[in-house]
């Protein structure tokens, strides 16, 4: 493995002070009220530094959601080989609603949807090509090549559905108080839609 260089060092630690400085203040103020200049003021770096590392404070979510794909990536390493297709996505489902309750907080989530309603092409949550969607995609493939899943829905349209459950739940989380728990809401959710999309199921 190639030794980072004391320059290279000090580069990490000055992005991961930005974004941690960034991140505190938009739960504090909200997104809207925190400007680039407050954010390297209080973390005592310089506008350059910022722009060093990050195109914009919209980019400060993007950064911090690459940490969300990481965990998908390395969940889907950990499943056991004899879970079924729905049993899989029910498993990711709970492990995701976890991390993203103990990890990210509600304030955090609530400020990343209410700026992911601003259009904007990075858009975070409508990028398809995200981890999260490519796993669900392949446990829905897997699902119907097993007969598992029913024949008459396309698999964007199941993908859509299942990944639309784990958004409504979070989006719910941030709109009600604290006595929502997110993880059993999230199980009933995702039970009600794969019980809809099983072939056993049908009438």
């Amino acid at each position: 493995m190639t030794r980072l260089t004391p320059r290279q060092i000090k580069a990490q630690e000055t992005k991961k002070r930005i974004l941690e400085t960034a991140l505190k203040l938009f739960s504090e103020k909200g997104f809207d009220n925190v400007t680039v200049d407050e954010i390297v003021n209080t973390s005592n770096d310089s506008k350059g530094a910022f722009y060093v590392h990050f195109k914009s404070k919209y980019e400060i979510f993007l950064e911090k959601f690459k940490e969300i794909d990481e965990f998908y990536a390395a969940f889907i390493q950990s499943l056991p080989d004899d879970l079924t297709p729905s049993e899989k996505i029910f498993s990711l489902l709970e492990s995701q609603m976890i991390y993203l309750r103990d990890e990210l907080g509600r304030d955090l989530i609530r400020t990343v949807y209410m700026n992911a309603l601003i259009p904007n092409p990075d858009n975070y949550f409508a990028n398809t090509n995200r981890t999260l969607y490519k796993i669900v995609r392949s446990f829905v493939i897997e699902g119907k090549d097993q007969g598992e899943f029913k024949a008459n829905l396309s698999t964007n349209e199941m993908t859509m559905l299942i990944t639309r459950s784990m958004r409504g739940t979070l989006y719910d989380w941030c709109l009600f108080d604290e006595s929502y728990d997110l993880i059993e809401e999230s199980k009933k959710f995702i039970t009600i839609v794969l019980t809809g999309i099983k072939t056993n199921n049908d009438g």
